[in-house]
């Protein structure tokens, strides 16, 4: 007999979905947002039935999730720094990583203060959300190459209240607002190496523009440290998301600039790259 219960239901998709490390969390979550139930509900009502529609949905959704497609791109949204963010396939997948990112800038700039700040590579907009929605006197200005990119960013800037103050352009890097001057350039910039190899759900569904750098993986950085030294402000702030093993390269790259330090995830590994531009420079 087919699977009738809340638990049976949520065994056989986590049994077809093995192959995936978070199978069951998977399912769970999928079953859930069909019902529109939370998991203390899952867990008290084992025996509950799902409706023909609930059943054909949730089916669909994990066959889809059994061909590797992220559960984010499936349910159209993921949580970042506490904002639920819409995202698609134009857009990476925000990752928690990414939030050292957002602390950082915010333990470096001051709430209270008129900040002029560039998200460069803005994809969703999760960064120059998160920061415009903590820093109430900031104008942020989210920048990317991809038009769909900049579409899921504009409606998250919208969704969060902050449209009024996240300024969206299609850019390459920093071109777009060549002339300007910023107090910090934020950023998490391709940074992996052509050769290096993805999880399926990573290399089949997430932007390549968005993941792949280069040869080194490098490319990014080598471009857009010049660039942000020439819109910051003296004294301004550079932070990087930065990938496994670049910290030392990283720091050659920021050789001349001022203050520089790293910060690492809940690993140990280092995440964030931070520096200050020089007065002099």
């Amino acid at each position: 007999m087919p699977p009738e219960t809340v638990r049976e239901i949520v065994d056989a998709a986590a049994g077809r979905l093995r192959v995936l490390t978070t199978g069951r969390r998977d399912a769970e979550l999928l079953l859930l947002r069909v019902l529109g139930r939370d998991r203390a509900w899952l867990l008290t009502h084992p025996e509950a039935e799902l409706t023909a529609g609930q059943a054909a949905q949730f089916e669909s959704w994990i066959q889809r999730r059994a061909r590797h497609e992220p559960v984010q791109y499936i349910l159209g949204e993921q949580e970042f720094y506490g904002l639920a963010m819409k995202v698609t396939p134009d857009v990476l997948i925000p990752r928690p990583e990414t939030e050292h990112l957002v602390e950082a800038a915010l333990s470096l700039l001051a709430r209270d203060a008129d900040l002029r700040i560039a998200d460069v590579g803005t994809g969703s907009g999760a960064i120059a959300v998160a920061l415009a929605n903590a820093l109430p006197h900031a104008q942020v200005t989210a920048l990317d190459v991809s038009a769909g990119a900049l579409a899921v960013a504009r409606e998250n800037a919208e969704r969060h209240g902050v449209a009024g103050r996240v300024r969206v352009l299609q850019s390459d890097l920093l071109r777009a607002v060549r002339g300007e001057i910023f107090d910090a350039v934020v950023s998490n910039p391709p940074y992996v190496a052509e050769s290096e190899q993805l999880e399926p759900q990573v290399r089949d569904y997430e932007p390549h523009t968005a993941l792949y750098a280069g040869p080194t993986g490098l490319e990014a950085y080598q471009r857009l440290i010049p660039e942000a030294q020439a819109v910051l402000a003296p004294r301004g702030w550079l932070l990087l998301e930065i990938g496994h093993g670049q910290r030392d390269v990283l720091a050659e790259l920021l050789a001349v600039w001022d203050q520089v330090h790293f910060v690492n995830d809940l690993q140990g590994i280092p995440r964030v790259a931070i520096a200050r531009r020089g007065s002099g420079q």
